[in-house]
């Protein structure tokens, strides 16, 4: 039996242009493109077999029931949206975006699939891919993390330029590039839906990484709320069992105002108190960028 297209209705009616207006002229390549002419961008149907993955592809996980699913749409519905690829040769093709599509589609087994074909070289390809999932509501943290992470280092974007591509503020972004300081077991608990966003950065304010274990396994355990966990890290020296040499000097009005800006901030914040009510407050900062944070968190309020 034939393996079905599967285009769907509104790509179909393009390609085989059901109307009385004459089919679109099929240019003789060796690649046996069958294009749609300027149609939404330069639109080819592909063999299946000629597009491999893109392996700048950021996602690490993908749910095989929601693939499942997808492939059945497909069959019944078509695909409405096209990938997006790259050409490598005069058959070959590599995958920019819509790589759920194209798992799904091979799912349906599908001959051809549509797809935009696009210009760019290895860099251009992987801020492509990065912000093209960054902007996807259903990455996790960490993945996100990571992808802010290699567009710094591997595309050396800035934050203010990832901050103009992906829409988000800095503040925001240096807070998921916050999260790959977390300790392995606390990050596989975020990409596993164990612990929230919330949670994490309320982890992250503990200094230290044994701490930041025994507050994740307490959360996962008793299925701790965010505000319950930060109350937690407001009396971290009875709740975590955080002993700090300098807290016997603090009141606890002043150990409650330490608590409430390193929850604020994010990070690691010691307040100095004399005896005669003068005092300082020292917030840590490890870059440009980090300061800026700071400032960020500073001027939300």
């Amino acid at each position: 039996m034939a393996k079905r297209q599967a285009l769907g209705r509104g790509l179909s009616a393009l390609l085989e242009n059901s109307n009385n207006s004459p089919a679109p002229k099929v240019e003789e390549k060796k690649s046996k493109e069958k294009t749609l002419g300027n149609v939404a961008g330069a639109i080819a149907l592909l063999r299946i077999s000629d597009v491999e993955a893109n392996p700048f592809q950021p996602r690490t996980h993908f749910d095989e029931s929601a693939l499942n699913d997808l492939a059945q749409s497909i069959r019944e519905l078509g695909i409405i949206q096209p990938i997006t690829v790259r050409k490598l040769s005069a058959k070959k093709y590599q995958l920019i975006s819509g790589e759920r599509r194209f798992r799904a589609s091979q799912l349906a087994e599908l001959d051809e699939i549509p797809a935009y074909i696009r210009s760019a070289d290895d860099q251009e390809m992987l801020e492509m891919a990065l912000v093209e999932n960054i902007q996807r509501e259903n990455l996790d943290a960490i993945e996100v993390a990571i992808s802010y992470k290699r567009l710094i280092d591997e595309c050396q974007l800035t934050q203010d330029e990832m901050s103009t591509r992906v829409g988000k503020n800095r503040s925001t972004i240096s807070n998921y590039l916050r999260l790959l300081n977390l300790p392995a077991e606390i990050q596989v608990g975020i990409i596993e839906k164990k612990i929230s966003m919330g949670h994490a950065r309320a982890l992250l304010t503990l200094s230290d990484p044994k701490n930041q274990k025994s507050l994740f396994e307490r959360i996962v355990d008793e299925d701790l709320s965010v505000r319950k966990v930060e109350e937690l890290v407001r009396n971290q020296g009875k709740e975590v069992k955080k002993a700090s040499k300098k807290a016997e000097n603090l009141n606890f009005e002043m150990q409650k105002l330490r608590a409430d800006l390193r929850i604020r901030f994010g990070r690691a914040v010691q307040v100095k108190n004399n005896s005669d009510g003068s005092g300082k407050i020292e917030v840590a900062f490890k870059s440009k960028d980090d300061l800026q944070a700071i400032l960020d968190a500073l001027d939300e309020n």
